[in-house]
């Protein structure tokens, strides 16, 4: 995004006010709604001249360390990168018309996932090249079964009493 309103007042607050104007209590639960969507296309949805897909990222990774759910948010954003950098799915070999493609998303997604995860997301790419998924492959949830042996959870879910679980 080009426009610098994205980034003047207070960006934290615009976001929620946005999220809640959508009518979801967190920004987790708007893009849940919303599996495989990619960041970019989460901020627009959000405020296509004042939310920037930076933010959408910041402010999911804030909830799922608050949640402790940050294993399940790095599984969340390769499944909007890889929906992003190969629509049509994993393809069936690798090869010099698609290598970027591939190379791109998941370099992508290693840049977005935070530093605790980073050593995981490295392995993960790696299995990812040199033992690919089934050709067309496009995991369209964090809960893909394929990326849960790859990436399975490491964090306990707690919740405060009432809370639901999302």
């Amino acid at each position: 995004m080009s426009d610098e309103r994205a980034w003047k007042g207070n960006v934290k607050a615009r976001l929620y006010e946005r999220v809640r104007e959508h009518g979801y209590d967190s920004l987790t639960a708007f893009a849940k709604a919303r599996p495989a969507v990619p960041l970019y296309l989460l901020a627009e949805e959000l405020g296509k001249d004042d939310v920037a897909a930076v933010q959408v990222l910041s402010g999911l990774l804030g909830e799922a360390e608050q949640r402790k759910q940050v294993t399940r948010f790095v599984r969340d954003v390769l499944v909007r990168e890889l929906s992003e950098g190969l629509p049509n799915g994993w393809p069936a070999v690798l090869n010099d018309a698609n290598r970027f493609e591939v190379a791109k998303a998941l370099s992508s997604w290693i840049a977005y996932t935070p530093d605790t995860h980073q050593d995981r997301a490295r392995q993960v790419s790696a299995a990812l090249l040199a033992k690919p998924p089934p050709p067309g492959w496009r995991p369209l949830a964090p809960d893909d079964e394929l990326l849960l042996t790859l990436l399975p959870d490491e964090e306990v879910w707690t919740s405060s009493p009432g809370e639901v679980d999302e």
